[in-house]
């Protein structure tokens, strides 16, 4: 049982309450395997997504996991709506609240909006990213995947290479995988290491050679670029020379190792293309998961008593 009707960000959750949203998706990926993917648990409620950033898998994810559960889902355009004549997004919401939607879905590139809506809404939120704090169920749909792949994920060895500093991913997954007993290594250039990252309980190497050895997992991240100003790097190429996941590299993890990214994907920057598309790579099994956990989610955020 979830404790919260709200779901703003891994930290928050318990292992319990992970394993649980984890065994809920294993069903719902079994229900999107038959000739018929459509089930009526959230029949009459409504879903809506608010979303100030771009996005493909997660905006396009919850939109069928909302209506795989029968329930209706409204897609909130921000670049047409009152939001470009100085509406609020506290009256953004409490507006979409009043129309009666059971949901809110927000992306917002400042950190901590969803907990700040969390506090003024009767609806549920779901967090789907708040600038450089956390992604919550991107870090559950890896957890899903990694779980899928090696079964047990207490001892495994996670190498995170990239961007730590400015990545809502690499946070979530860092709280999820320290929380159900993963090695976890952050690799990446100093400039792109948050001061004192070890305290969560990782460890940091600057070599991507010394940080994917013996890896069970290996999650490329994308280049924040957005979010970063000049002088992190010297250049993409010399990025993709110093920490770019290559086949020659990957030899280095163990020979079953899988490869991840959450997308998207910058070929040739973060990840060699042969890396990408070869027969460790599980990037497009995360998309397909990504769905089937969000309709977990979905399924256990309407259960909680409001």
């Amino acid at each position: 049982m979830m404790k919260s009707k709200h779901l703003l960000g891994i930290k928050d959750l318990t292992p319990e309450e992970i394993y649980h949203i984890l065994d809920t998706a294993a069903g719902f990926r079994d229900v999107l395997q038959r000739d018929i993917k459509k089930v009526p648990p959230l029949r009459g409620k409504t879903v809506v997504s608010l979303f100030f950033e771009p996005s493909t898998r997660t905006k396009t994810s919850f939109a069928l996991a909302a209506k795989r559960l029968s329930a209706d889902f409204v897609n909130f355009s921000v670049s047409t709506s009152s939001v470009l004549k100085g509406e609020t997004i506290k009256d953004t919401a409490l507006t979409i609240q009043s129309l009666g939607a059971d949901f809110v879905v927000i992306r917002h590139p400042s950190a901590g909006v969803p907990h700040y809506l969390s506090n003024l809404l009767e609806m549920s939120v779901i967090n789907a990213g708040d600038g450089a704090n956390e992604h919550p169920t991107q870090a559950l749909l890896d957890l899903f995947t990694i779980q899928s792949h090696k079964k047990n994920i207490k001892d495994l060895t996670v190498s995170i290479i990239g961007d730590i500093s400015h990545s809502r991913v690499a946070k979530s997954n860092i709280y999820a995988l320290t929380k159900l007993g993963a090695r976890v290594r952050l690799i990446g250039p100093p400039t792109l290491m948050p001061a004192e990252i070890e305290k969560l309980g990782v460890e940091v190497f600057h070599s991507i050679d010394d940080g994917i050895k013996k890896a069970d997992v290996i999650m490329a991240l994308r280049l924040q670029l957005e979010r970063q100003s000049k002088g992190f790097l010297p250049s993409l190429e010399e990025y993709f020379k110093l920490y770019g996941l290559t086949s020659e590299r990957l030899k280095l993890a163990k020979s079953n190792a899988i490869v991840m990214h959450p997308g998207p994907m910058n070929r040739g920057v973060e990840i060699e293309s042969a890396v990408a598309d070869g027969p460790q790579s599980v990037i497009l099994e995360q998309v397909t998961n990504g769905l089937a956990v969000r309709m977990a989610v979905l399924y256990l955020l309407a259960g909680v008593k409001k």
